[in-house]
């Protein structure tokens, strides 16, 4: 299979190839996502195929508009209202009941609920908008790789097995958007991303919990990014919590590096090796999955060790992604 490279003035082409059953990647503001008719149960079961994605992980609903979504969801509760007056369109994923048979059961898993989002990105609005049906939009990668962020990226990963890609450039935020559970009585953060628990808590003006456990092998996870392993490049990844333990680490041409500015400079490596997550955790967030994937094409690169962050709730976008790409493994001094 041919796969095509659509500009923004060629948006009526890839809603013909949607329109016709076929895979279509699309740009958002936090990474690129594979698009495919979500009421078509055949398009959307080549998009797991595609992916290499396990069945049993639901995908999100991208709309264009919250009337998109209302065709679906059993209900739009008020938190729900406030929630997208206050960030839609933007990274902001709500999990909500969905209407009895208006969605095929490779888009729920099976469950009684699914996740909406609507991206703050132009192209997308308008591709869904003509198309005049919401698309599902889990990442366009190859599972368990880093996410993409660039149209290159997913033609890397996705070549010859998707009809075509949207080229929106790079990606503005870089991490996937935060996943909000309101299906439940207390509001529950399933996946952290730029919008924080903090903030949510604020709008709803009601306590907001984050999700720390873990989902079984016989479960199906609520939302995606719960259950199965992501973001993991060839080589192993290892977290430093602790920057000045950079200096503790022998690196050498089969060693990498992901730090920002400041600490790299004082790191001793050869300079291909080096990686930068740019001045602050904004350019971490932005850089994280370009830097994986930089270092996923160094062939020779048998270790990558990445900065960690902690302390407040801006981290956990960063953290969540980074310890699922190293496994939970953390640098100890020795």
């Amino acid at each position: 299979m041919e796969t095509k490279i659509f500009s923004e003035g060629q948006i009526d082409d890839a809603v013909k190839l949607l329109a016709a059953g076929e895979l279509v990647a699309f740009p958002t503001e936090t990474v690129y996502g594979l698009g495919a008719i979500a009421t078509n149960e055949k398009s959307v079961k080549g998009v797991y195929a595609a992916k290499g994605r396990p069945s049993d992980n639901p995908l999100i609903v991208t709309v264009s508009d919250a009337e998109m979504m209302a065709r679906y969801a059993k209900e739009v509760p008020e938190r729900a209202k406030k929630l997208i007056k206050h960030f839609w369109p933007g990274p902001l994923t709500l999990l909500l009941f969905v209407k009895p048979d208006s969605l095929p059961s490779a888009v729920t898993g099976g469950l009684d609920t699914v996740a909406f989002r609507c991206p703050d990105d132009k192209l997308t609005h308008d591709l869904i908008a003509k198309l005049g049906y919401p698309i599902v939009g889990p990442s366009a990668n190859t599972s368990t790789k880093p996410s993409p962020t660039t149209a290159q990226h997913v033609y890397h990963d996705l070549k010859g097995k998707i009809a075509g890609i949207i080229d929106g450039g790079e990606t503005r935020v870089g991490l996937e958007s935060t996943i909000i559970d309101l299906s439940v009585k207390t509001p529950i953060v399933l996946r952290p991303g730029e919008i924080t628990p903090e903030e949510l808590s604020a709008v709803l003006g009601e306590k907001v919990l984050i999700n720390t456990g873990k989902v079984s092998d016989q479960d199906v996870p609520k939302a995606p990014g719960m259950k199965y392993r992501h973001y993991a490049p060839a080589a192993p990844v290892m977290v430093v919590d602790d920057a000045k333990d950079f200096a503790q680490i022998n690196f050498d041409k089969t060693t990498g590096v992901m730090a920002l500015d400041a600490e790299l400079a004082k790191i001793s490596a050869p300079e291909e090796n080096k990686f930068s997550l740019g001045q602050d955790l904004t350019d971490a967030d932005h850089n994280l999955f370009s830097g994986l994937r930089y270092f996923d094409d160094k062939k020779d690169i048998k270790q990558i060790f990445v900065q960690g962050f902690s302390g407040s709730e801006e981290t956990l976008a960063y953290m969540n992604r980074l310890n699922k790409a190293a496994a939970g493994h953390h640098y100890q001094v020795n």
